[in-house]
């Protein structure tokens, strides 16, 4: 138990809702896009010391991913990418932008292409990007998933749930979360706990163990 106390071949997806008419067609695209299932590409790469989201390479014990310049994926979005051939997952963080590719294709980290199953020389592989927007929406859950990804280096996420939030007091406000995780042919759950002060957004402890 640990604890803390006081500091991405031509894409296609499903059909999209009937948006109001002022919406543009750029914009319903976009909105389809964040909303489904999007079978796409991936390519790897070992990073690099700059990137355009200003943000390490290295974030998320190197769970994270590049997308093209018009993505609807923006720097610092979660979003979790499936391998069609062996069903293995991740959640990756968005850290950079690459020039000329196409909204379908992105560009993982050698360590996430490898924890997807992928054999480095593949070069490139057939995946299903999907974004996690209970998980951009859910602040403290991705607060925990950075430390849960960095207790557990070896791991990779492959899914995440909204347990409860109970307000303890008006000073004190719990919430609770669980990341499924693979290592390597394991798959163990863990359940986090964060404590905060909600008018301050000051963490006052967390704690997570397996269950």
């Amino acid at each position: 138990m640990y604890y803390y106390y006081p500091y991405y071949n031509q894409f296609r997806y499903y059909p999209y809702p009937v948006y109001p008419a002022f919406i543009t067609e750029s914009q319903r695209v976009d909105q389809s896009i964040r909303q489904n299932v999007v079978q796409g590409e991936a390519t790897w790469t070992m990073g690099g010391p700059i990137t355009q989201c200003g943000t390490p390479w290295s974030t998320n014990q190197y769970m994270t991913v590049a997308v093209g310049e018009n993505s609807p994926y923006k720097c610092g979005d979660a979003i979790k990418v499936h391998n069609p051939e062996n069903a293995r997952e991740i959640i990756a963080t968005v850290v950079d932008e690459v020039r000329g590719f196409p909204p379908n294709r992105i560009n993982l980290h050698q360590k996430a292409f490898e924890a997807l199953g992928a054999n480095l020389n593949q070069g490139v592989i057939r995946v299903e990007i999907t974004p996690s927007p209970q998980l951009e929406e859910e602040k403290w859950g991705k607060y925990l998933l950075e430390l849960v990804q960095t207790a557990y280096p070896n791991a990779s996420v492959t899914e995440y749930n909204t347990v409860s939030k109970v307000e303890m007091s008006p000073t004190q406000t719990k919430e609770t979360f669980e990341y499924v995780l693979r290592i390597q042919n394991e798959e163990i759950k863990v359940r986090a706990n964060v404590i905060y002060n909600p008018q301050n957004d000051r963490v006052i402890s967390f704690d997570f163990n397996q269950v």
